[in-house]
C-alpha cells in the first residue's frame, strides 16, 4: 500500500477508483479511503479526518457494503441493515402523436439552446385514484434540427392525412412529392412523457454480488427491484391521460396504446436514472444509516451527500434536493469542526 497524506491544500486525485472506506479498529472512526490508481492498477490509501461520500446512490451503497471489517461485519454504517435497501427510481411512460393542425405552419429556427421542456405538474387528488403519489408530464415537438435517421416512415402518412383539398394520396412517394410531404408533415409530431413518484420499499434493494467483480477486482452490485401495483396503476393513468390529450388536440395517437401486457409502457427500473434511498436518513440508528445532517449514526466523521440519503423523491429530478441537503450537511460539518466535535 502506498499512503498519501492530505497536504492542507485542495488535492484532487483523478483516475482513482475507490475500493473501500478505511476505519480505525479501536475507535471505529473513518480514517480515509483505499483506492485503485487506474494508471498503474496499484492499491493506494489516502487519509483524512472526515470522509464524505458523493458517488451516487448505488455507488455509495456499494462502497459502504464493501467496507467490511471486524467491527463492521455487515458493511460500514450498516448496523441498521438498511444500506442498499429502499432503492427506488422515478416511474416513466410515454406516448406520441401526429397533430394535423401543426402542418404547413411558418418555419422558424427552433433549435435555440435545445432541451425543450414544457411541463405539467401533478394536478389530481389521489383519494379518488387507485395509486398514491403523482406524476408530471413533459412535452416535446417542434422543428429542431432533424437527427440521424429522421423521416423514416414519413411516407406512411399519405394514406392517413388528407391533402388540403380533402383527397388522400396513396402511401409511398419519392422525389419532389416526398420533399413536399416532408415539408408539410415535419413539425406536426408531438410527444409526451410521464415521470412519477414510486413507493420506497425495503424489498427493492442492491447488494454485493458474491461472485462478480469489476476490472479493478472490486465486488459489484446486483439488484432486486420490482414495480408494485401502485406504479403500474400510475402508468395506466399516464397512458389514459396521454391519449386523451392527443385526441383533444385533434391529433392521432401513434401506434397501439400500451396495455397491461407491458405494464402500460412503464419503463424498467433504473431507466429514468433518478435512483435514491440506498443510504437513507432517519432518527434511529436501528432503522437508517444517516441522521438528518447526512452523518452516519455509527461513524460520526462519515457523511454521504448524494441521492442515497433521500427517503423519497419528487416526480422530478433529484438534483436540487440533494444539493440543498449537501449544503446543510456542509454547514453542519463546519459548525461541528468549530466546536471541536469533528
Amino acid at each position: 500500500m502506498k499512503p498519501a497524506v492530505a497536504t492542507g491544500n485542495v488535492d484532487v486525485y483523478t483516475l482513482s477508483m475507490v475500493r473501500e472506506v478505511l476505519t480505525d479498529a479501536k475507535t471505529g472512526l473513518a480514517t480515509g479511503v483505499n483506492y485503485i490508481d487506474k494508471r498503474d492498477m496499484l492499491d493506494k490509501n489516502i487519509y483524512g479526518s472526515i470522509v464524505i461520500l458523493a458517488a451516487s446512490a448505488c455507488e455509495s451503497a456499494r462502497l459502504l457494503l464493501n467496507s467490511k471489517s471486524g467491527r463492521f461485519s455487515e458493511g460500514l454504517a450498516n448496523s441498521s441493515g438498511a444500506v442498499g435497501k429502499y432503492l427506488h427510481d422515478s416511474t416513466g411512460a410515454s406516448r406520441g402523436g401526429f397533430v394535423p393542425a401543426l402542418m404547413d405552419r411558418p418555419r422558424y429556427n427552433e433549435d435555440g439552446v435545445g432541451g425543450l421542456h414544457v411541463y405539467s405538474p401533478w394536478w389530481l387528488d389521489n383519494k379518488k385514484l387507485d395509486f398514491p403519489r403523482g406524476y408530471h408530464i413533459e412535452y416535446w415537438g417542434g422543428m429542431g434540427m432533424p437527427s440521424y435517421g429522421f423521416g423514416m416512415g414519413m411516407e406512411d402518412l399519405n394514406g392517413i392525412i388528407p391533402q388540403p383539398d380533402g383527397t388522400k394520396l396513396p402511401a409511398g412517394g419519392y422525389g419532389v412529392r416526398l420533399k413536399e410531404e416532408v415539408r408539410r408533415f415535419y413539425g406536426a409530431y408531438i410527444g409526451m412523457a410521464g415521470r412519477g413518484e414510486s413507493i420506497a420499499r425495503e424489498d427493492n434493494y442492491c447488494e454485493i454480488d458474491p461472485n462478480v467483480v469489476d476490472k479493478f477486482g472490486i465486488p459489484v452490485l446486483r439488484f432486486h427491484y420490482t414495480w408494485s401495483e401502485h406504479e403500474i396503476n400510475q402508468a395506466k393513468h399516464m397512458q389514459d391521460t396521454f391519449e386523451k390529450i392527443i385526441i383533444e388536440m385533434g391529433g392521432i395517437p401513434s401506434g397501439k396504446k400500451p396495455g397491461a401486457d407491458t405494464n402500460h409502457g412503464l419503463e424498467s427500473p433504473g431507466k429514468i436514472i433518478h435512483e435514491v434511498g440506498t443510504v437513507r436518513m432517519g432518527k434511529s440508528a436501528n432503522k437508517a444509516p444517516l441522521n438528518a445532517f447526512n452523518q452516519a449514526h455509527d461513524v460520526k466523521n462519515l457523511f454521504c451527500v448524494d441521492a442515497g440519503p433521500m427517503v423519497s423523491q419528487p416526480h422530478k429530478n433529484t438534483t436540487w434536493t440533494l444539493m440543498a441537503l449537501s449544503m446543510r450537511a456542509s454547514e453542519y460539518i463546519i459548525d461541528q469542526r468549530k466546536l471541536g466535535k469533528l
